[in-house]
């Protein structure tokens, strides 16, 4: 509690009641306990004896440049999912005042809050198909109860993020670089993903086919560390981490939880041998995600559920590699080569998918 501007925003926020005759608190009246698993913003619980917990979080504006879109989109989708009999349960925002509930403190830091919800722990992996069915289907409620909100309404908070052309020019620029003493080693590597550009060229032809592949409200971070879990019960309470809740494609949520949650393996693991294809956890995954969304979907959607997997492991593989011959500027290793085993990891795991999915639903892109 020495930052001054971390003493600013948990005043700001814990001292503002607008319904209650609650006595202002100074900082030391307030108990803050940061929390561990977020790899962008800090999040911190605060505590008090005169009023309930809260999560303070602070917004990194490097990665989000503009935080106020972040919060602007969170403030449309949870007031739709409020009011609109959605059934959805998204975390209360906290206001610091009567309209404003993102403060900036005198360093220009981007600061929100948040109810806490109790009896709920977060998962870091998926133990059991069970829990992947739920946190797909969680996610998929998500995108459903969005189904006739205006989406245009939400801010592209990143442009660009699952756009797998996008990343493939990355790609390409990224092979034509200057870091070429690690071509070499690469270009193995570079021939398979270049063998595969039909991905690309499918991720076009949904662009182009807005009737069949339409635009949705996608999380865009689905990953079972994003379901909060019931100590009690064990089921899913909801759904965090929406900074990257913006518009997207069918693929998004179910492709990523496919390539994380389905996989043996971690994506940095370098025990390829046995990188695999747990067929339960993606049967687990595929099923939950259609059973909340089979109602939503195009046809073309439904037909095409099994790429889902294909176009986000190789839209990883792409980002590591090119992440790689750029001289690791953007994802944080932790030795030379790391990108490099993320990038042959993804894609050896691409390779495990389309051989498992040609062999039991005879499906290729």
């Amino acid at each position: 509690m020495n930052d001054k501007n971390y003493r600013e925003a948990i005043l700001v926020f814990g001292n503002y009641h607008p319904d209650l005759p609650i006595a202002t608190q100074d900082e030391n009246e307030f108990v803050v306990e940061l929390l561990t698993g977020g790899l962008i913003n800090q999040t911190f619980k605060v505590s008090s004896p005169l009023a309930s917990p809260f999560l303070l979080q602070q917004i990194n504006h490097h990665v989000f440049t503009k935080p106020e879109e972040v919060q602007q989109n969170y403030i449309y989708i949870w007031e739709y999912a409020e009011f609109e009999f959605t059934g959805l349960h998204l975390p209360a925002p906290i206001y610091f005042n009567k309209t404003k509930s993102l403060f900036i403190d005198t360093k220009g830091n981007y600061w929100r809050a948040f109810e806490f919800i109790d009896d709920a722990r977060m998962l870091t992996l998926a133990e059991k198909p069970a829990q992947a069915k739920a946190t797909a289907k969680a996610f998929a409620k998500f995108t459903s109860a969005f189904d006739e909100f205006n989406v245009d309404l939400l801010k592209p908070v990143i442009p660009g993020f699952h756009n797998l052309s996008f990343r493939y020019l990355q790609f390409e620029e990224a092979v034509n670089g200057e870091f070429y003493e690690r071509m070499p080693k690469s270009l193995p590597l570079i021939e398979e993903l270049k063998k595969r550009e039909r991905y690309k060229d499918f991720y076009e032809f949904v662009l182009e086919s807005p009737d069949e592949f339409p635009k949705r409200v996608m999380h865009h971070d689905a990953k079972i560390a994003n379901a909060l879990f019931s100590k009690k019960s064990g089921k899913v309470i909801c759904l965090v981490d929406f900074d990257t809740v913006m518009p997207g494609y069918f693929f998004s949520d179910s492709g990523d939880m496919i390539r994380s949650m389905a996989c043996s393996v971690d994506e940095s693991s370098t025990d390829f041998k046995n990188i695999a294809v747990r067929k339960d956890f993606y049967l687990a995954i595929t099923e939950g995600y259609l059973s909340a969304m089979k109602e939503q979907f195009t046809a073309a959607e439904k037909k095409n559920i099994h790429s889902v997997g294909l176009l986000m492991i190789y839209m990883q593989a792409l980002r590591y590699l090119t992440d790689y011959l750029n001289g690791d500027v953007y994802y944080r290793v932790n030795y030379a080569e790391q990108n490099f085993d993320r990038a042959k990891n993804q894609l050896i795991l691409l390779q495990k998918l389309e051989l498992y999915l040609e062999k039991e639903f005879h499906f290729k892109v």
